[in-house]
């Protein structure tokens, strides 16, 4: 139970991160001021993404029955386990690359980077441990895992290619 409040807690601390960076302007200004408006819309839309998440967090501890069925909050599970794991992982192949020279360099890492990157580690270790959890205690089927795990690159893919290329065919940003 204490592992889903902290990845809850966890959802919600960096939901808080988006929303000081909206009431900050912090990306208004400097290289990035043509991308303001792209930025504020996927700012709230990961907001309401991370606040999704700790409410499944939430529910996967519940003692109550979920207000779904039980396969389908472990797709939610699962898919919010795959997905920050997947990201985390491909975070760190990024860095090793830096790192090993194979793409960009290393003095383009900095603490805040490296911060940033360690920040996701727990969440996934926390979210792997309630997907197990979540799982084994409602005996859910094997489907549920792999439609949750096969969420993840569907959702990355949405967050990270279809929505910056809306962004930028609604001229809310700029497309190269």
């Amino acid at each position: 139970m204490v592992i889903g409040w902290l990845t809850a807690a966890w959802c919600v601390a960096f939901a808080v991160v988006n929303i000081v960076l909206e009431g900050t302007d912090h990306l208004a200004d400097g290289g990035y001021a043509e991308y303001a408006a792209a930025f504020t819309v996927m700012n709230w839309l990961v907001v309401g993404l991370k606040l999704l998440g700790a409410g499944t967090a939430l529910l996967s501890v519940s003692r109550r029955p979920p207000p779904m069925s039980a396969n389908l909050l472990g797709v939610a599970v699962w898919g919010a386990f795959a997905t920050i794991a997947v990201y985390f992982l491909g975070s760190m192949v990024q860095a090793v690359g830096m790192v090993s020279g194979l793409t960009g360099s290393v003095s383009e890492i900095d603490v805040t980077d490296l911060t940033y990157l360690i920040f996701f580690l727990p969440a996934a270790i926390g979210w792997g441990v309630l997907a197990n959890s979540y799982a084994r205690r409602h005996c859910l089927d094997w489907y549920a895992a792999a439609f949750g795990l096969l969420g993840a690159p569907v959702v990355l893919g949405f967050l990270l290619v279809a929505m910056p290329a809306m962004l930028a065919a609604f001229g809310l940003m700029p497309s190269s």
